[in-house]
């Protein structure tokens, strides 16, 4: 998968620029606060029809700007697609791939893939449970659009759930309709589980390798998915998941009234990463963990590799500033056979190492 180019016009800090990018490695340089973090955002935002920091699409034009326009020329699967994203200050965006409007983000995943790795990602480890559903969920929405469709109706349905039972003590009606909502949660609930599952098996399979490489054979890292405990196998069948969420969710009904929460369901579901059977959130040093986060995004980008048959675009940003050097050529001899952008404060021997451009960002204009 290529990028080939990118315009943008209204985007952030960007008025109007384009860039034709190497096939290789793309270094973008600049100061802080000049744009290299708002270019990522963009390429990500046309792959994913989310932006990884934005909660929405308003925050991403610019300050005078009543639209704004992304256009990426894409290289993937033997084919060439134009895709574009128009956002607007007062209305519903517009999407189109070849022209084609598409109906929903998601749908941006059939084109090309992405691979974000950001200075909070070394910490995913460290993180709460929600930072780890959030790395499962950004991956799953690209590779499996059904899956993106049941995470937006199970968050739809637990939405209304949650607002059920927080407002039933005034209006005690609106618990006629729980139970069309609890139903709507097991059955999109028991799809996500069977997503997941499989996912966490890849992940953990690529990870272990990498773990393994890094720490110089002296580790071994071991991923598992944790979800609703009345789950006996999250690998069985849909039906059979879909009845031990009714059973769980059954057992805490009275806990969620009582609570006015929605107590159970896969919402809270987790990864327990474990190095040398120990878990690594509260046991392992800094360096452990951050090489568990390494292995964790090299890993990522096997399992689309694996799916797609070609690397998904790697973005990294200002990740590599925050790695010590052995972690530094670590990450650097595992990137090569995909595009990759690397974005940093001063020109530095990348391209060299890598192949590719260098490109200078500052105010907004891009310049190779």
């Amino acid at each position: 998968m290529e990028l080939e180019r990118l315009e943008l016009e209204g985007f952030r800090n960007y008025v109007r620029q384009a860039a034709d990018f190497d096939p290789r490695c793309n270094v973008i340089c600049g100061e802080n606060a000049q744009g290299k973090t708002n270019l990522l955002e963009a390429i990500v935002y046309l792959s994913r029809g989310r932006s990884p920091r934005a909660r929405t699409d308003r925050e991403m034009l610019g300050f005078e700007a009543e639209s704004a326009r992304l256009l990426a020329l894409v290289r993937s699967r033997g084919r060439s697609f134009r895709v574009q994203a128009d956002l607007f200050r007062g209305r519903r965006r517009r999407l189109l791939v070849n022209q084609v409007p598409l109906k929903t983000g998601a749908a941006l995943g059939d084109v090309y893939h992405t691979v974000l790795f950001q200075p909070e990602d070394l910490y995913l480890i460290r993180e709460g449970a929600a930072a780890r559903r959030r790395f499962m969920d950004t991956a799953l929405c690209q590779l499996r659009p059904r899956y993106a469709a049941a995470l937006a109706g199970y968050e739809r349905a637990r939405e209304q759930k949650t607002r059920i039972l927080r407002d039933f003590g005034e209006r005690p009606d609106l618990l006629a309709a729980l139970p069309e909502f609890n139903e709507q949660m097991i059955r999109l609930g028991a799809a996500l589980i069977h997503y997941r599952h499989r996912f966490c098996l890849r992940l953990g399979e690529y990870a272990a390798v990498h773990h393994r490489e890094c720490s110089g054979g002296r580790e071994h890292l071991e991923i598992r998915y944790q979800t609703v405990s009345s789950v006996q196998d999250p690998g069985g069948e849909p039906g059979r998941l879909a009845e031990e969420l009714r059973t769980h969710m059954a057992a805490h009904r009275e806990a969620e009234l009582a609570s006015r929460l929605c107590l159970s369901g896969p919402h809270k579901d987790d990864l327990l990463v474990t190095i040398d059977g120990r878990e690594a959130k509260t046991y392992s040093s800094q360096g452990q963990t951050r090489t568990a986060a390494l292995a964790l995004k090299l890993a990522e980008r096997e399992i689309y590799k694996n799916a797609a048959g070609e690397y998904p675009v790697l973005l990294l940003d200002d990740v590599l500033s925050e790695l010590d050097p052995r972690r530094q050529e670590f990450v650097l001899n595992r990137i090569a056979g995909g595009q990759v952008f690397i974005t940093c404060c001063e020109e530095d021997r990348l391209p060299s190492l890598l192949g590719g451009k260098v490109f200078h960002v500052e105010r907004g204009t891009i310049r190779q």
